[in-house]
């Protein structure tokens, strides 16, 4: 019986001993950030629709123009970037008579833009500004036209510059949705003759690789 009690107490004191040195290691679980979709250096494509809202003097089209294009876009940070863009759009003339603002016409538009964008990782969203210029030219249509030089349907050019801001949508790190909105303003006598002012809308594709 002796014996019995002599190892039950060795067993207890050597337990107690190895509870005593023991260490407590307690592990904080962190939970890792999901990655931003929006690279800090990334080549991107753009390809879109578009519609062309112009002012020439003081009277407003209420016919829009409709086209597309393509652009090519470089983000040197994950905040600001450059890019190029090549547009072309148009409406047809609304019939003979019709003042100079609704005649029909063709267009393509070369576009310089600067982006200054902010994303928000977490909503796979972000907001930009655009600022930059071009320059478009092509024929205006619709022979009821009367220009100061007799010439109905001519060539012309017109350099403008612009400012504006949209939004992206990520939809993965490569495929984003964007949409964005720029008022173009030139003093310069071009398509319409007055040296007109435009609200350009985009919508489209982006493609970052």
């Amino acid at each position: 019986m002796k014996k019995y009690i002599i190892t039950g107490v060795m067993a207890a004191v050597a337990a107690t001993s190895v509870f005593a040195g023991a260490e407590v290691v307690s592990k904080e679980v962190v939970t890792a950030e999901p990655a931003c979709l929006f690279r800090d250096r990334e080549f991107q494509i753009d390809a879109f629709g578009l519609g062309d809202f112009y002012r020439a003097g003081n009277d407003i089209s209420g016919r829009p123009a409709w086209g597309g294009g393509l652009g090519l876009n470089y983000f040197f940070t994950r905040f600001i970037g450059i890019g190029i863009e090549q547009d072309l759009y148009g409406r047809n003339s609304n019939g003979n008579g019709a003042q100079l603002t609704d005649f029909g016409y063709t267009r393509w538009a070369t576009i310089g833009n600067l982006f200054l964008r902010y994303p928000i990782c977490s909503w796979n969203l972000a907001p930009y500004l655009i600022l930059g210029g071009g320059a478009n030219y092509g024929n205006v249509g619709g022979g009821y036209v009367n220009y100061p030089n007799g010439s109905a349907n001519r060539i012309a050019g017109q350099g403008f510059g612009h400012v504006g801001g949209g939004l992206e949508y990520r939809v993965t790190e490569t495929i984003g949705l964007f949409s964005d909105a720029r008022y173009l303003y030139s003093g310069v006598d071009g398509l319409h003759g007055h040296g007109d002012s435009q609200l350009m809308w985009r919508y489209g594709l982006r493609f970052a690789f």
